[in-house]
């Protein structure tokens, strides 16, 4: 096939075709978001820092991306999804190589947080363009889960090319690649992503106010927020944390074998489209209902020092994460039904304030009673989600 016939095909063969565009966005949306996870233990040997310090260039990205989401969900309902989607994806290259130079854990600190404020021109955006362009024949599940299904895979490639890498070039030369890649990814999509055909432009200031309004009432939406929130704080505490614990003794896994244990995110690759096709016939409560302990349990299991448990454990505790997201989101773009992508933007800026605190969180814990300290607060918080679940899903929205 030539290179003319493929982005036709791209730009006019409906859900099939789209959903390897769905998931490359996905997969470039956070290739960077976590990658530096995997050599935290090298930043914080770097600027002499500690674990709670290192974990902050996690927890000022994700902060971002909080504050960030409902402004690009408002510009987003008034000025369209393709144009500030793509246009999020260049930003996101300036700040990714400008890391490697940084020479301040401050100033690596603000970078992380520059390339935050991109990704919600990303991910708020796409959600919103998913469940305007295939909302008919069940597409916005499947669509969602594959999306899905690529920031998994783009979580796992950013912390383990980064691990890798930092082996042979350091912690710095491994962002230089991933600004290549940024680059790459942004000028893909701009060709290949098919331009909105059911978007409806709302610039009225006061009328999106109004949609604010009725959506902070919206209780489904909120505790939908409020779920989002405990996820995320769930997924970043792990993931940031864990790092430190194989880091030490018994396990004394250098970068790129701490690179090599985030190859439990190719379980959510596989584990989260499969799933998709069963959230609706289920019920996003039950759904999240099953998700949530089986998380937990995988989670628990971590505190066994054997290093193959440990794996199994953060495999099923990861699973577990990602089908609480799907479900999540499939839930907001059934129950909403006006300003999908502001009420997107509020449930992001709940999810990413769950990570920035479950950094903070699960950091303090960390310090002050180690691992053990991170996991048992980690599965309070999942067991918080659960109760939201149970006492506002379970009625009907008026």
């Amino acid at each position: 096939m030539s290179i003319s016939k493929l982005r036709l095909y791209f730009l006019g063969n409906g859900i099939q075709a789209s959903q390897p565009m769905v998931w490359l966005i996905g997969f470039f949306a956070f290739l960077n978001v976590y990658s530096i996870q995997s050599v935290l233990p090298l930043v914080m040997q770097d600027f002499h820092a500690s674990a709670l310090q290192a974990g902050m260039t996690v927890g000022a990205t994700v902060l971002a991306m909080g504050l960030m989401s409902p402004v690009m969900g408002m510009l987003s309902d008034a000025f369209g999804r393709r144009n500030i989607l793509c246009l999020s994806m260049f930003a996101m290259t300036l700040p990714t190589a400008l890391i490697p130079v940084s020479r301040s854990l401050d100033v690596l600190i603000a970078l992380r947080f520059f390339q935050g404020l991109a990704v919600p021109g990303i991910v708020v955006v796409l959600i919103a363009y998913i469940a305007e362009e295939f909302r008919n024949g069940g597409g916005v599940a499947r669509m969602t889960a594959t999306y899905v299904g690529g920031t998994v895979m783009g979580g796992f490639s950013g912390r383990f090319i980064t691990g890798h890498l930092a082996e042979f070039f350091g912690w710095r030369g491994a962002f230089v690649s991933l600004a290549v890649m940024n680059l790459m990814g942004a000028l893909l999509v701009l060709w290949l992503l098919p331009a909105s055909k059911h978007f409806v432009p709302n610039r009225n200031v006061s009328g999106v106010l109004a949609i604010l309004g009725r959506h902070l009432r919206h209780k489904r939406l909120m505790a939908s927020c409020g779920v989002g929130f405990c996820v995320l704080f769930s997924l970043v505490g792990s993931f940031t944390y864990v790092n430190f614990y194989l880091a030490s003794s018994p396990f004394n896994l250098s970068a790129s074998g701490l690179a090599n244990v985030f190859a439990v995110y190719l379980v959510g690759v596989l584990v989260t489209p499969l799933a998709g096709r069963h959230i609706e016939r289920l019920g996003y409560m039950k759904s999240l209902l099953w998700a949530l302990p089986f998380s937990a349990a995988g989670l628990l299991l971590t505190l066994v020092p054997s290093l193959p448990l440990v794996l199994v454990g953060l495999t099923v505790c990861s699973s577990g994460i990602f089908l609480c997201q799907s479900a999540t989101i499939s839930a907001i773009s059934k129950n909403v039904t006006e300003g999908r992508s502001l009420a997107t933007g509020l449930y992001y800026i709940s999810y990413y304030a769950g990570g920035a605190v479950g950094t903070w969180g699960a950091g303090l814990a960390f310090e002050g009673w180690g691992w053990q300290g991170s996991v048992a607060t980690i599965a309070l918080v999942q067991g918080l989600a659960a109760l939201m679940v149970v006492a506002v899903w379970r009625s009907k929205e008026r």
